[in-house]
């Protein structure tokens, strides 16, 4: 039973090995009437998925090097890794969006996703403190805002995306406007502890972002 088996297995690869094999298969015709997204306003989203995922790329280093051994913010560390999976989530979100909008179809040309994404170095890997990380943060915060609102600039034009822009607009926007808010007053109230406590302020914030 054994040799016949090992005998189909060898006509099976026979089989193959002789047959005619693609990569790749050839695109169905699937109508386009449906893909109603203009080019600019989909580069601008291709960009703003990069944007996202260089801010989950900023965190995550935020994030390990405050779990140095000889950092040791545990609470810190939460923080920002936590903030990267959410840049990572935004990504992801304007990603589908696009698929469910037909924005990243093979046959369209300035659509491909094989190049979607490039992952880049992170510059900074070093922050002399909680309060000068959490301003990195805010500036970082404000810049993919500020993109956002590229975005959906650009996605009202001639055409006006009116989906998108009030998808990025109740949504996104919404979200980091918090964002921002909280990093502020973590900026503040650390501050505070700090001037009045020194670097024990530190110490004792950190423990409040482990709750």
């Amino acid at each position: 039973m054994k040799h016949l088996f090992a005998i189909a297995i060898l006509f099976s690869v026979a089989f193959v090995a002789s047959a005619d094999l693609k990569c790749s298969i050839d695109m169905p015709a699937v109508p386009t009437e449906w893909l109603d997204m203009f080019k600019k306003c989909i580069e601008s989203m291709r960009d703003q998925i990069q944007k996202e995922v260089d801010a989950s790329m900023t965190y995550l280093a935020m994030g390990a090097y405050f779990s140095r051994d000889t950092v040791n913010r545990p609470g810190f560390a939460k923080h920002f890794f936590e903030a990267a999976s959410e840049e990572r989530d935004h990504a992801n979100k304007l990603i589908e969006y696009l698929l469910m909008r037909g924005g990243l179809n093979t046959f369209n040309e300035t659509s491909m996703i094989t190049d979607l994404i490039k992952v880049k170095l992170v510059e900074n890997t070093k922050w002399n403190s909680g309060v000068e990380a959490l301003k990195d943060a805010l500036k970082l915060e404000a810049e993919v805002t500020e993109s956002i609102r590229g975005v959906i600039k650009a996605c009202e034009g001639d055409k006006n995306d009116y989906h998108l822009v009030d998808y990025l607009t109740g949504v996104f926007l919404e979200e980091q406007y918090h964002g921002q808010r909280e990093l502020a007053g973590m900026i503040s109230t650390l501050s505070k502890m700090m001037n009045t406590h020194g670097t024990i302020g530190e110490f004792l914030y950190d423990k409040t972002l482990l709750d």
